[in-house]
């Protein structure tokens, strides 16, 4: 399964989700972009498909949770939301996210942004950048590597036994990519 299906199956019932939680729609875009971000990096250890939405509902709630954590809080006793007095978190995973995919050579770049992002199959890639199908599919399998090791140097993410991203965000001023 691909991260665009989840997007296209769920993006607007996790948007609700969120906002009905947050009550601004910025922080609530933030919060979806950073969900997504986390369900394409965890796709592949999803075990049961029929979970699936439960799978992407209970990261939207991990995601504003860490975010309400990381944030001074007020409560907002007429609706019984949490409310975020500041909405723009100084430093985030999109930052890094951002300028790993910017510093990426073009020839992983392109073709990952079109396969992860547009959701376009890995042979209609090969015509649209008039390419041999082997060499795009190496080329998205070697930018995925570069973002993850875009994680490690960018902020001590480490790769754990199975593969997967694993760390915590360094403040900015730390951080070799968004400083």
């Amino acid at each position: 399964m691909k991260t665009k299906t989840v997007w296209d199956l769920y993006g607007e019932d996790v948007k609700y989700f969120i906002l009905s939680k947050v009550k601004n729609d910025t922080l609530a875009d933030d919060l979806l972009q950073e969900t997504f971000i986390k369900v394409h990096i965890k796709l592949r250890s999803l075990v049961d498909e029929s979970k699936l939405k439960s799978w992407v509902l209970a990261i939207a709630r991990h995601t504003m949770m860490d975010h309400f954590r990381s944030q001074k809080l007020v409560s907002d006793h007429s609706t019984g939301n949490l409310v975020s007095e500041e909405t723009t978190p100084d430093h985030t995973k999109e930052d890094c996210l951002h300028g790993i995919i910017k510093n990426l050579p073009r020839k992983y770049r392109e073709p990952l942004l079109l396969a992860d992002i547009q959701g376009l199959k890995q042979a209609q890639i090969s015509e649209r950048l008039n390419l041999p199908l082997p060499t795009v599919k190496s080329q998205i399998q070697r930018g995925r590597k570069l973002i993850s090791q875009g994680f490690v140097d960018c902020c001590g993410f480490k790769i754990n036994d199975n593969g997967f991203l694993v760390g915590e965000l360094k403040e900015r001023e730390h951080c070799k990519v968004c400083h």
